[in-house]
């Protein structure tokens, strides 16, 4: 009686096991291409922002010991452009005493970005705005060149990956019973090899991986821009702009971000700005000074602002002097002395000082997340990420390699696992499956997808059931 309880136990276990490996094997057939592309451009990012940097700016020069006015700078970039018709939108700070400062130069709608050596005020190089090899990764590691389609796909992308980590532990706790156990591979037969390291690398990087997704579709256009972004900003009276409708005041995506690259801090994106004009704010810049990129860098210097930082010039009669530093954009190392501030363009006082301390909790975690996500937090996390964007490829072919061990010889199709026996609802592993659809939209119909596949489909499509079978 005992054994036969055992027997039924075990049997029932294993009917458990198979439902969860079949629901892996479906989310990693359909992620893995797309981490691997994410973990292929994403070395690409951390390689070039490290060497040349995204603007160009770790270009080097011989420290002297005059710097030039900023305004000389500032004509001098303006002029390598078009000394006529450009305007100088944008100005960054040199990251160090031997390093070029930046400008950005807008003319006839395209914008370029001008190194110029700050001690002779001469232009070192220019290169057009969101050009080059670290911009061509960021493009296809934010939405594969396609657009919102692109965007809807990483983020149903993201969303499966969950489902692919929380079966892929329960798998291998199976296995190995244990913490310690699973995090190292266990001696085995050749044969097991792959299973093994397969399974170890998997629990090393799930927790990180887990948190680079959540990073990563706040980013996305459904979960993070219609739900979580939303419901995080700061409200427009913050800055005295009320009575005006949100819609008709800017905010700080759509005057500080260029096209698609986010260069805002995430919390701050659907934020309303603020405007110049008002009489809000609390004292600046003394009103009889004159409002020059002379003035406004050396008001940022005494507030705080130390090394790389990024000063916008006022867009427009409403517009304002806005200064920023952020770890995002590669300003500094810490996420925790984010800092932005805006100054009114005609009384120079200051409409808004907005640090790390200011964000709400899930803004706290997207800004130190992000600098984890993107290696900004020193050379320390540079390596760290490289070894885990080398981790995610090997998972994704050593998953590849399982698959094609275990197929039968002469199989012809994915021969997915279990494909022959009826596998019950299991409730421990559709609760999951419901929160994670609950909560991230484009996994609803991904999930919905699968399960229409594997129950209806694949019993009715001739084609279907020979690659499937």
């Amino acid at each position: 009686m005992d054994t036969q309880i055992k027997t039924e136990a075990d049997n029932q276990s294993n009917r458990r096991y198979l439902t969860v490996w079949r629901w892996h094997f479906y989310a990693g057939l359909l992620v893995m291409p797309f981490l691997t592309l994410l973990a292929v451009t994403g070395l690409g990012m951390l390689l070039f922002a490290n060497i040349t940097g995204k603007e160009g700016e770790r270009i080097h020069v011989v420290p002297q010991a005059t710097v030039q006015p900023l305004s000389v700078q500032a004509e001098a970039a303006r002029s390598a452009v078009n000394p006529e018709t450009s305007s100088v939108v944008q100005y960054i700070a040199p990251r160090a005493d031997d390093m070029v400062a930046v400008f950005r130069v807008n003319n006839e709608g395209k914008a370029t970005m001008v190194a110029v050596d700050p001690y002779t005020a001469k232009v070192v190089s220019t290169m057009p705005r969101n050009q080059g090899w670290y911009y061509a990764m960021d493009e296809i590691h934010s939405d594969m060149m396609l657009g919102s389609t692109g965007d809807y796909l990483l983020e149903t992308a993201a969303s499966l990956t969950i489902i692919m980590i929380i079966s892929g532990l329960y798998l291998w706790w199976v296995k190995r019973r244990g913490i310690k156990a699973m995090l190292l591979p266990p001696k085995g037969r050749a044969r097991s090899w792959w299973r093994n390291l397969h399974g170890a690398f998997g629990t090393w990087v799930s927790l990180i991986l887990l948190l680079f997704c959540l990073s990563g579709i706040a980013w996305a256009g459904i979960w993070g821009g219609k739900f979580v972004q939303a419901w995080s900003q700061f409200p427009a009276g913050k800055w005295g702009v009320e009575p005006n409708p949100v819609s008709v005041v800017p905010t700080h995506g759509e005057v500080l971000n260029d096209g698609k690259v986010k260069e805002v801090p995430w919390i701050l994106e659907l934020t309303p700005m603020p405007v110049s004009g008002t009489t809000v704010g609390k004292d600046g810049i003394n009103p009889d000074e004159p409002m020059t990129l002379e003035t406004v860098d050396r008001f940022a210097r005494e507030i705080g602002f130390k090394g790389r930082y990024q000063l916008n010039l006022p867009k427009g009669e409403d517009g304002v002097w806005t200064l920023s530093q952020d770890s995002m954009s590669y300003d500094m190392i810490s996420p925790f002395a984010d800092r932005t501030v805006h100054i009114d363009q005609y009384s120079g006082k200051i409409l808004a000082d907005i640090r790390f301390d200011d964000y709400n909790p899930f803004g706290k975690f997207m800004a130190a997340s992000i600098a984890l996500h993107m290696g900004t937090l020193g050379w320390w996390s540079v390596l760290a990420n490289v070894v885990f964007c080398l981790a995610v490829i090997f998972i994704g072919i050593s998953g590849c390699v399982m698959w094609w061990k275990r197929r039968p010889s002469g199989a012809v199709g994915m021969v997915p696992p279990a494909q022959k026996i009826k596998l019950p609802v299991w409730w421990a592993m559709a609760v999951p499956l419901l929160l994670i659809a609950l909560l991230f939209p484009t996994a609803l119909l991904a999930i919905a997808v699968i399960w229409l596949l594997d129950t209806l489909l694949l019993s009715r499509i001739p084609v279907l059931r020979r690659w499937f079978k």
